[in-house]
């Protein structure tokens, strides 16, 4: 299974050349057929042409501007529309993900999963400087996620997750510009049915450059998503549901 890795980034030379790096030498390490696909998010920076060096000598590595409109959202929308492989892994740019987690995504996926999802607060996770205001808002989020669809997941929010090729299609279409697509991502998979296995991840704070999440900006855009993919799962009567059985 070719595992296609997607990375956002906007403004992120301090750290996108060290998780690019990263994620290629440990998937080579593993033998895991795979690709790089980084979308600049209109980056100011040096981020494209330090990925551009990078796919240089690694052609499995590649930097695609988003032809999308600035956001979050559409960069990683834009990535799952490009990426080669059978399965893609949505990573951070800011070397906050663990490449080794990607190794336990995979063999999820292999194992027969269509969606490998990772934890932060389970036991055998790993958390590491998480700004505490951040965190108490992170658990709270989850925490509501988890009692409206009753699916026992506690980290929805958490972008760092993979989904076979015929998931992604299967979603379809995406709303989210922004940050809440990382909550409608899993939401939509889990409420129409695809099968997901979860692993404890870590999760590390970024050494460089700034964070692009502002939680003020954020809360009206989660809510919508929240509340859209409830509506469908409860008013559709299964339309979007998935008709073969899963795992």
């Amino acid at each position: 299974m070719k595992l296609s890795v997607v990375i956002p980034a906007h403004d992120e030379e301090g750290s996108v050349g060290a998780t690019v790096e990263g994620v290629a030498a440990r998937l080579g390490e593993e033998a895991i057929e795979y690709d790089v696909l980084v979308v600049d998010d209109n980056s100011s920076d040096r981020t494209k042409e330090i990925v551009e060096e990078i796919g240089a000598s690694n052609p499995r590595v590649r930097c695609l501007t988003s032809y999308h409109p600035p956001g979050f959202g559409f960069a990683v929308r834009c990535g799952l529309e490009q990426f080669g492989g059978d399965a893609v892994a949505i990573m951070m740019a800011d070397g906050s993900d663990s490449p080794e987690d990607l190794v336990a995504y995979h063999r999820l996926l292999e194992e027969g999963y269509e969606c490998a999802f990772g934890s932060r607060f389970v036991r055998g996770a790993r958390v590491i400087d998480y700004p505490r205001t951040k965190l108490i808002m992170n658990r709270i989020v989850n925490f509501g996620i988890r009692v409206l669809f009753r699916h026992g997941y506690n980290d929805t929010t958490n972008a760092f997750k993979a989904y076979r090729r015929e998931t992604i299609e299967a979603i379809q279409p995406l709303l989210s510009h922004h940050f809440n697509l990382t909550v409608e991502l899993p939401l939509k998979a889990v409420v129409r049915g695809y099968s997901y296995g979860v692993v404890p991840i870590s999760w590390t704070n970024r050494k460089a450059g700034v964070s692009k999440l502002a939680l003020s900006e954020m809360g009206s855009r989660y809510l919508f998503i929240v509340l859209y993919v409830f509506l469908e799962h409860h008013l559709t009567r299964g339309d979007y549901r998935r008709r073969s059985s899963g795992r």
